[in-house]
Order: structure tokens, then sequence, then C-alpha cells
């Protein structure tokens, strides 16, 4: 069968790709930035499609030969770089009439269990297009899962993990609220199944686990799958949640996604529950319990490295940040001491007064482009640049910081193998 999969690379979208390919399907994947896709699943075609923004002529052109659509591609919060109205509603009906022009008759829908409750913007905008789905033509299965739980890690799951390895006790907000879990795996199968069910089968079918657990049975259970020594979750007070939003809610505005935003809390708030008896009655599978799925998929030092790091990340983004703006600012504030050294080595005085205002506005202007999601990349490789030929000018000019008593140059060596250590955790997913 020839499928063609929205939002292939994502977390579920990933999964759902390698099945079908596994199970040899011929697919068409697309998503927003496919570069790195291209290398990670080179069974499938790829195409670059933005569901948010392509038109139904463009859809028809990759809809030819196909017989089935899966549509993975979902966001969180409306943000720079994510519309929920354009991704969940206007891009799927567009798809979905693109869908009905072109032939093409099965469509997989990727939800999540209790938007039907229409929870903040993020549960109204997937039940409007669950609900534009429903009133189509197409043969139709909405697949809503719960919280999903997967060997790869990304987004509320890799903040789950950063919360579980966290030492002395694991923190939660929410530790409470009602939580069922599904397998990443178990979506995928429930996508493979929902092909081929009959055309008169149109069912939405929540994905969870018979279990009922907490948020805090999950954490538990996470940190005994990375093989840490159990502790007690600390239960933190609201006002820390919300204030832990709100602050994520500003960094969105910078490109970071983080899944500590108000629309994830608000959901995990008001529970992940579904349906638990849908998947057996509908698609006749049962998935798997909390415990089956972390037996399933036993962790190695590549998951407990990743854990103990996830927190550790923006500490360093923000340490770096810091580092470089006050290092600016000092050059700014005293100038003609900094001047005077570059002087003492021969420079003229003109030309270290250059030096030394060029020197602090790269400064300030690192430590800005550190903030935003787009820039920290390419400000971490040149804070490693930068750090290198003030070294290299140092010693060939200043040989004699080195034996400073206060360290002007050997610190920085730290803070250049800080911003490697950086550049090496940016990957998103």
């Amino acid at each position: 069968m020839r499928v063609l999969i929205v939002g292939a690379y994502g977390l579920v979208g990933g999964y759902v790709t390698a099945r079908l390919s596994g199970e040899g399907h011929e697919v068409i994947a697309v998503g927003r930035d496919v570069s790195a896709a291209k290398r990670r699943f080179p069974l499938a075609q790829w195409a670059r499609v933005d569901l948010g923004r392509t038109s139904a002529a463009e859809w028809r052109q990759l809809l030819d030969g196909v017989s089935a659509v899966v549509n993975c591609a979902g966001a969180l919060q409306d943000s720079p770089r994510d519309n929920l109205q354009a991704v969940h509603v206007d891009g799927l009906a567009t798809l979905v009439a693109a869908c009905s022009a072109a032939g093409v008759r099965r469509f997989v829908q990727i939800s999540a269990a209790g938007v039907e409750r229409g929870q903040g913007r993020f549960g109204q905008t997937k039940t409007q297009a669950d609900e534009a789905l429903r009133a189509s033509d197409l043969e139709w299965v909405i697949l809503r899962p719960g919280l999903v739980l997967a060997p790869a890690a990304y987004g509320g799951s890799a903040l789950l993990r950063g919360l579980a390895a966290f030492p002395g006790a694991i923190p939660a907000l929410h530790a409470d609220a009602r939580v069922q879990t599904v397998a990443v795996d178990d979506v995928a199968e429930a996508v493979s199944r929902a092909l081929q069910i009959p055309a008169e089968g149109r069912a939405i079918v929540d994905l969870v686990a018979a279990e009922e657990t907490t948020l805090a049975d999950v954490l538990h259970g996470l940190r005994g799958w990375l093989g840490l020594p159990a502790r007690p979750v600390v239960r933190l007070p609201g006002w820390l949640g919300i204030t832990a939003a709100k602050a994520a809610d500003v960094l969105a505005l910078f490109g970071w996604r983080s899944p500590l935003r108000s629309a994830a809390l608000g959901q995990l708030a008001a529970g992940v529950i579904g349906r638990a008896d849908d998947a057996e009655r509908i698609l006749q599978f049962r998935p798997r319990s909390l415990a089956q799925t972390l037996a399933a998929a036993p962790s190695g030092v590549q998951e407990r490295w990743f854990a103990r790091l996830y927190f550790l990340k923006p500490l360093a983004l923000a340490g770096l940040a810091a580092f470089w703006a006050i290092s600016g600012l000092v050059g700014l504030a005293e100038q003609p001491q900094a001047a005077a050294l570059l002087t003492s080595a021969g420079f003229s005085p003109w030309v270290a007064q250059i030096f030394v205002l060029a020197g602090s506005l790269v400064d300030l202007s690192l430590a800005a482009l550190i903030l935003f999601r787009r820039t920290a990349p390419l400000a971490l490789r040149a804070m490693i640049a930068v750090t290198l030929a003030y070294l290299g000018a140092a010693t060939i000019w200043l040989p004699g910081l080195w034996a400073d008593p206060l360290g002007p140059l050997v610190k920085s060596v730290p803070a250049a193998i800080l911003a490697l250590a950086a550049l090496a955790m940016m990957d998103e997913r």
C-alpha cells in the first residue's frame, strides 16, 4: 500500500514511519524539516511540507497513487513556530479536501486522549479537527493515545525522564494527576491495524493501558527503569507550576518549546485518561501496561546520560549567556583599564580602544544570540571560536596573562568546553 504520513519524523510519526516501512508499505513521508529525517529513515520517500501552509493543489501532487493518509502532525501550544489553528484545523481541512478530490479513501488521524473535553486551546483545536474529519466522506479512524512512552525521548516524555533522574528526590507538579500510558509501539501497531479495518468501520479509538496510574507512579517507574535507587516524590506547590509555565511561555517567544508550558501543565492537571477497551474491541489488540512498556525497552547508559543532562542543558545555556554578557559589560565599564593592557603590549591607544569596544560588542552579541533557539548553535560555535582567538592572541602579545593569579586565560578554557558540551546537546529530536 502507498501511504502518505504527515509529521513523519516526530515522536509518534517516526515510529509509524518505521513500522509501515518495515511492513513493506511504500511510504511517502512529509514534514517541515526533512534533511535529518532522510538519513534516519532511508526507506521512505521524503518531501518538505508544512501542513499549516500547503494548498490543496500541492497536496494533490503528493497524493498521486496514495491509498491512505496518516496524520501524525500536531503542536501543543501557539508560538512563533506553531499555529494551532493552522496546523490542527485549517491544514487538516485542506488535506482532507485534497484526499477526497484525489480519491484517497482511508485517513488515520492521531489525536489525543481526552481532547473531547475541550481543555484549553490544544483540546479545542484538536476536537475541531476530529469533528471535521468525521464530517467528511473519507473512511476515517481517529486514534487518541494517552501519555506516550517511547525509547526515544521528546517533549513531555523527555521532561519525565529528567524529573525521574533528579538527585535526592523527584520533584513533580500534579503528582496525583490520573494518567494512562501507551507504548509508542502500540500506537504504531494501532495505525497499522487501522489501515486494514473495513470501510464501514469508521471509529474513534482511545489508546491507553487498562491500568489507571498517577504521574507519581510514572515517575517512580521511570526511575526504576533507569536503574536508579528509589527516591520519594516531592509534590511541588501550584504557584511554582504557574510561575514555571509563565516562564516557559516567555521562552517560547524565543523559539524554545518547553514541555513546561501552560498548555502542557493544563492538560496534565486535567488528567490523561481514556477508554481502555477501545483498542481490543475495535482493533483486536490490548495496549501494554506501564510496567510492560518499560520492560520491553530496557534502558542503557545513554538513557541515564540523557536524563541526568536534561536540566543541565538549560542551566549551561543560561550560564553561558550570563558569562558572555558580564564579560561584555565589564569590558565597556572598564574600557580604559582594558585598553591600557593592550597599549602595554605595544598597541597604539586608538587601536587598543577599538579592540576593547569591538570585543565587548561581540561578547554582548553572543550573549543575545544564544537566547534564541534558531541562533543558539551559531552562538555556541562562535563562542568557541572567539575563545580560541582570544587565547591565541593573548599568548602572542600578552603571554604573562597565563601566570596572572586571577587566571583570566585559564578560566576561559572551561567556558569553551561548556559551550562545546552545550552544542552537543542542542538536538531536540
